[in-house]
């Protein structure tokens, strides 16, 4: 089936204007202007095309591919393209996208895991197995929620103001207004996923499933509820993850603190240096290093905690202490600090909380009690002055915890929270890699995969937030929570299981806490598709899924814990493979960031380039390195969309009218897919088809290993360095300069069938213009991302490559003489071809090819085995071995004006190299100036050296040719 109405934008309704301009692709004049008998066939083809379709624009209109028509391509959506197709068999490929948030807007990281996953989606479509990337978005609990309380504070709202089932309201109006605008971005990037099967991780399916979920691993003793030491979040007041707690080197201050040993004298104390002095009122016990001997005496003896009316702590040895750190003596908080809190835990000290959720001081503090925490250090130290405690201040650079949601500053704090005991869990996903159920790209990652998963904490899945899947507990009201709680479905379930228990008379209420966002996330692969329903069609089609593919920052975030809760609930690894792309930066290496002012707007970089060249610059990098974004690449890849462009609007205007079917039915079973049908074919077209059948086998290979990167510049390069730079140039011999129908019809089925297979190489790259331009030729039966891939393992002529590539070395010698020698561009020279038999069979029959890509005067052309008469009076070529020419020197320049002109500029040539040396022979300038000018002038005077002896040595052979 074909798209719809396709774009009006390379020919014209008019056929003057066809007539007017040719391809910018032709370079000679003699090329611009085609033989009467084929002006007319352009004319009519011209005609033909625009009157019966509308199909393009003149060149004065679209030079180059519209990007305003990629939304309009786009219909692929409607036409029911994106969804999995069984008609050919094979197994499903499926592809579970990372959900973005929902409050989120495109950004490059999407740009690229959209264009990663595309492409492959789009590849093993074409490759007929059933193709499904399932889209969705995620509800981002934290971020969600900041949207919406900004939203009403913006109001004279607060959160507090409403109850929780107004303001979850509030959340889900928001989300219908705004939660699709990152799907239609995402939609712009040209992404085929199957949007009839879009899913939002709050979905009741998916709800059903996060629940599920809990029960199970709740019946199996892995969820407990407890209070351990969390990362805090004051400002959001919820617990966050450790994995979003990022790190920042931030100026501070290291203050050290007199603790005076009770029962000693003035002079016994021990100076404690710590970058948070109001957490002492945590403090349990001090510890020194037990071979640290300057405080041996001390140990066993008691401390008095400043400041809090004399209490006593225990002072202990502990070989965790660093003895080189500070002054060697640590205190112990238990309460507010990781380290310290496993040390309490091993030695069985108390946990002592100092901090309320808002980050104020609680009554522990004493008279510091409701202080910010902030404000209660400054006033602390200040007192500690005060009282003669205080030792000094001096500056430190602070590895500072920052929520990576609100950017506020982490506390550590005791919270009573539900976890997963993750051991077991991470101990089949360990043996899944092992075991090669799970291959990581690239592979270094396998390894910070296992050092994780072996270093597991167990995980903190509750969160004090309204926005989420509310924890499935209820409580007995009059009891304890710790001692009598109910897990259950629903609450008519939980109510039943009370009443079982309790009577008819008990009163039960829900658990106020919602699940980490993540535990959700960590289910995706199978509650998207129907989980924990295995009758599921979609479940059972498509699970497990074939590729994972995401970013490397979040393999443990999100990945170890797909394969964690995915082999746990069914029993299989969710995916074969990781794939894992870099990040992207800007064009010097940085991150980008608001506060760097580099963030690149991929919509805005759609805009200027179009979606094609930022898709093809995202694909060249390599997997799991990071990618350096600039200008200069995209404008790069926005030229080769043109090229491409231009190419399809060249063969558009040469090849048969578009109402001469025969003809076009001819072309179109052109398949060189044997042996038989590539031998014949003339050099030129026998070199590019054998070299577009290597390309596909390259390339497809390079598909199958997810190198994107490689398949991407082989497109790149065959191209433009072989189909655009040569064989178009060649061909054109054979349309414009020959009366060889057979010729010509020969080389029209060369140029559409390479051309039409570059197409479907690079359409998983450049959806829109691949699209665009296979809609334009004739009697296209279907559009192109549905339709096959080209065959591989098809035949090849290695021989042609060889031979093709003389000439090519022939030719390119003849232009880098010409260029030597500043032979005007329009200008036609004589040539005498000289080789030995065998070789002068084949390059004399394409006399026509190195005529035109060389300009040569085809009538003064010869070809020998042995050099002409006038050898010494021309410029020699060795080509390659066997292959050389010779071009008469006075067809390139008048030989008398080229002698003056040399002699005048080698003259001014030694002026300036004699001006160098004589800096260098004077010993002030050698001694005094810096080295590196010194070196510079040696290597200007070495070079000007060089270029004289060029000069005097052409010189030379010209006055010789004078003088013959």
């Amino acid at each position: 089936m074909a798209l719809a109405g396709p774009s009006s934008a390379l020919l014209s309704s008019s056929s003057s204007a066809c007539l007017r301009r040719l391809n910018p692709l032709l370079l000679s004049a003699a090329c611009r202007r085609p033989p009467g008998g084929q002006r007319r066939a352009a004319r009519r083809f011209c005609a033909a095309i625009a009157s019966e379709a509308d199909v393009f624009a003149s060149p004065e209109v679209a030079k180059s591919f519209d990007f305003t028509n990629e939304e309009r391509i786009y219909k692929w959506e409607s036409q029911g393209f994106f969804k999995p197709n069984f008609d050919r068999g094979g197994d499903p490929f499926v592809i579970p996208m990372p959900p973005p948030n929902v409050t989120g807007s495109l950004h490059m990281g999407h740009a690229m895991f959209v264009t990663l996953e595309d492409i492959m989606v789009r590849y093993f479509r074409m490759k007929g197995r059933p193709a499904l990337w399932i889209p969705g978005t995620d509800h981002a609990g934290i971020a969600t929620q900041l949207v919406v309380e900004k939203m009403l504070a913006a109001e004279g709202v607060k959160r507090t103001d409403l109850t929780r089932e107004e303001f979850t309201k509030k959340v889900w109006e928001w989300k219908e207004k705004y939660g699709g605008t990152i799907t239609n971005q995402i939609r712009r990037l040209g992404a085929s996923c199957d949007w009839s099967r879009e899913r939002f991780t709050l979905d009741e399916q998916l709800s059903r499933a996060v629940i599920e979920a809990f029960i199970r691993l709740h019946d199996k003793g892995l969820i407990y509820q407890g209070s351990y030491l969390v990362n805090w979040s004051p400002n959001l007041q919820t617990a966050v993850s450790d994995l979003e707690v990022e790190y920042s080197e931030e100026p501070g201050n290291l203050y050290f603190i007199k603790y005076r040993v009770a029962g000693g004298t003035r002079d016994d104390f021990m100076t404690i240096a710590t970058t948070r002095p109001e957490t002492l009122f945590g403090d349990v016990a001090i510890a020194v290093n037990p071979e640290d001997k300057r405080y041996a005496q001390y140990v066993g003896r008691l401390a008095i905690v400043p400041l809090t009316c004399g209490r006593h702590v225990p002072i202990i040895a502990d070989r965790y202490v660093d003895p080189d750190f500070g002054t060697g003596v640590l205190k112990i908080s238990p309460g507010h600090d990781h380290n310290d809190y496993h040390i309490a835990r091993k030695l069985g000290l108390p946990i002592l909380n100092v901090m309320n959720k808002d980050g104020t001081l609680n009554d522990v503090a004493g008279l510091y009690s409701g202080m910010d925490r902030f404000e209660a250090r400054e006033k602390l130290w200040s007192d500690l002055v005060e009282t003669n405690l205080a030792v000094k201040k001096e500056p430190y650079t602070l590895r500072v915890p920052r929520s990576q949601r609100g950017g506020e500053v982490i506390e550590p704090l005791v919270s009573k929270q539900w976890f997963v005991t993750m051991e077991p869990l991470a101990e089949k996903a360990l043996r899944a890699v092992e075991n090669g159920q799970l291959t990581i790209l690239p592979e270094r990652f396998e390894k910070i995969y296992n050092h994780w998963l072996t270093n597991i904490k167990d995980w903190c899945i509750s969160r004090q937030l309204w926005w989420g899947h509310r924890i499935p507990v209820w409580y007995i009201v009059g009891k304890k929570c710790e001692e009598d709680y109910i897990v259950a479905r629903t609450e008519e379930e939980a109510l039943t299981k009370a009443q079982e228990k309790y009577g008819k008379s008990v009163e039960i209420y829900q658990d106020p806490d919602v699940l980490d966002t993540w535990f959700s996330s960590a289910l995706w692969p199978f509650s998207t598709l129907g989980w924990p329903d295995l009758s599921k069609d979609d479940y059972k089609h498509f699970y497990p899924s074939t590729v994972l593919e995401t970013g490397h920052d979040i393999l443990f975030f999100w990945v170890a814990r797909m394969v964690m809760m995915g082999i746990e609930f069914t029993g299989s690894v969710p995916f074969s493979y990781v794939y894992l792309h870099g990040l992207i930066r800007d064009s010097e290496g940085r991150k980008m960031s608001k506060t760097l002012g580099n963030v690149i707007d991929p919509l805005d970089t759609i805009k200027d380039y179009g979606t094609d060249a930022l898709r093809f610059t995202l694909s060249l990098g390599t997997a799991g390195q990071d990618l350096n974004l600039s200008t200069e690449r995209l404008t790069s890849n926005k030229a080769f969309t043109n090229k491409l462009w231009n190419a399809g609007k060249f063969l558009l205007q040469n090849l048969p009218d578009r109402s001469d079917v025969s003809a076009w039915d001819a072309l179109l079973a052109n398949k060189f897919d044997t042996e038989a049908s590539l031998q014949e074919l003339p050099l030129p077209e026998c070199w590019v088809v054998t070299g577009l059948h290597g390309l596909i086998d390259r390339v497809s290979t390079s598909y199958e290993k997810f190198f994107f990167g490689d398949a991407a510049r082989e497109i790149y390069d065959f191209f433009w360095g072989d189909f655009a730079d040569w064989y178009i140039e060649a061909s054109k011999t054979r349309l414009y300069h020959s009366a060889d129908k057979l010729a010509a019809a020969r080389a029209q089925s060369v140029l559409l069938y390479v051309f039409e297979n570059i197409l479907k190489l690079l359409h998983p790259f450049m959806p829109f213009v691949t699209e665009e331009l296979w809609q334009a030729f004739p009697y296209r039966k279907q559009a192109l991302m549905v339709t096959p891939w080209p065959t591989t393992d098809l035949p090849k002529d290695s021989r042609s490559i060889k031979r093709f590539q003389n000439l090519q070395s022939l030719i390119r010698g003849i232009r880098n003489v010409r260029a030597e020698y500043t032979v005007e561009p329009a200008k036609r020279i004589s040539a005498s071809v000289v080789a030995t038999a065998d070789v002068l069979e084949y390059v004399s029959k394409e006399k026509q090819v190195l005529a035109l890509l060389s300009k040569l005067d085809v009538q003064n052309v010869h070809f020998a085995e042995s050099a002409p008469g006038d050898a010494n009076q021309s410029v020699h070529i060795v080509a390659d071995e066997g292959l050389e020419a010779y071009l008469p020197f006075a067809d390139m320049v008048d030989v008398s004006e080229e002698v003056k002109r040399l002699s005048k500029r080698l003259s001014k040539m030694q002026s300036e190299y004699d001006a160098l040396v004589a800096r260098l022979n004077s010993q002030s300038f050698v001694e005094k100036a810096p080295e590196e000018i010194v070196q510079g002038v040696r290597e200007k005077a070495s070079e000007a050296e060089e270029k004289i002896a060029l000069t005097m040595n052409r010189l030379a052979f010209l006055q010789s040719t004078v003088s013959t």
